[in-house]
């Protein structure tokens, strides 16, 4: 939602590595604090949210738009990815947002390019096994926007929350200045995850994926009532999926939220993993509960 006390003017648009290293030695020397809002476009209200978030917080903030061809595997949809740069112009203004990073893929893989950023352990199941190569290209990509905006904050949604666990490893084991904030997955009124691939959903299959959010919804209430054993939580959830005619389930899981490590039992904070399809279009999506089955903050846990 457009926050009202905030100016309507669009945001300034750079598109090289070093016209935004000049926005932000200007804004150092302003003495102000910098937020930084990564995403690929095609924008959302999860991702004006971040956006708000970052306005609230800091003196400057940046949303960066790149579809980042490196986190795509073969047969991925990069070259179908939404890009909508115009209209996401349009929608940050008002939001706070000063300014736009829009660079193209030469600026940022310039002739040469041949490094590769590598986080073991976290990034292996999941997300890690269904798309090998996704996170190196995402923590690539992530850590030089972190070299060249150097926020104090970056900013990422809930619904890619391996992603977040990724990037947090990442920006400690290499002291990495800054901090990542993970805030709540925006959702549809009926409960679907915001996502720029919902727009490939056909009618019918955008009524299948509510599935999804009914499979982590029924794990939250099994443990609710009681229920402490993963495997019975884990099979009703792969039913609800596949009740809703989704599939294939590339996973359903429940892990500890800190490391995402599997768990036989639930005995405190808890995280619900899906990923799984409708027609052709990929689904994932989590929801982190405690012991009576309440949705929690994943701020106030890691």
């Amino acid at each position: 939602m457009t926050n009202p006390n905030l100016a309507d003017a669009p945001p300034v648009v750079v598109s090289q590595p070093h016209e935004l290293r000049d926005v932000i030695a200007l804004a150092r020397h302003a003495g102000k604090r910098i937020g930084l809002v990564p995403t690929m476009g095609a924008l959302h209200a999860g991702h004006l949210s971040l956006a708000d978030a970052s306005a609230a917080e800091c003196g400057l903030t940046v949303v960066t738009i790149f579809v980042n061809p490196t986190q795509f595997g073969a047969g991925e949809d990069f070259d179908r990815y939404p890009r909508t740069l115009e209209r996401d112009l349009e929608l940050l203004a008002g939001h706070g947002v000063d300014v736009v990073f829009a660079p193209s893929r030469e600026s940022i893989y310039r002739p040469g390019h041949a490094t590769r950023v590598e986080v073991d352990r976290v990034s292996a199941e999941f997300e890690g096994r269904c798309r090998p190569g996704h996170f190196s290209g995402v923590a690539t990509i992530v850590l030089k926007l972190l070299q060249l905006a150097a926020p104090d904050v970056a900013y990422f949604g809930q619904k890619d929350f391996q992603q977040c666990a990724v990037i947090r490893r990442m920006v400690e084991d290499l002291d990495v200045p800054g901090v990542v904030h993970m805030l709540p997955t925006v959702r549809e009124p009926d409960g679907l995850a915001m996502s720029s691939r919902n727009a490939y959903l056909s009618p019918a299959e955008r009524q299948q994926a509510l599935g999804v959010i009914e499979a982590l919804r029924s794990a939250a209430a099994m443990v609710a009532a009681g229920e402490r054993a993963a495997e019975p939580i884990i099979r009703t959830m792969r039913e609800r999926l596949r009740a809703a005619g989704l599939g294939p389930i590339d996973y359903a899981a429940l892990v500890e939220p800190r490391e995402l490590g599997p768990i036989q039992t639930v005995t405190g904070p808890t995280l619900a993993l899906i990923a799984t399809h409708a027609g052709l279009t990929r689904l994932i999506d989590n929801l982190l509960f405690g012991l009576h089955g309440e949705e929690l903050d994943s701020a106030a846990i890691l």
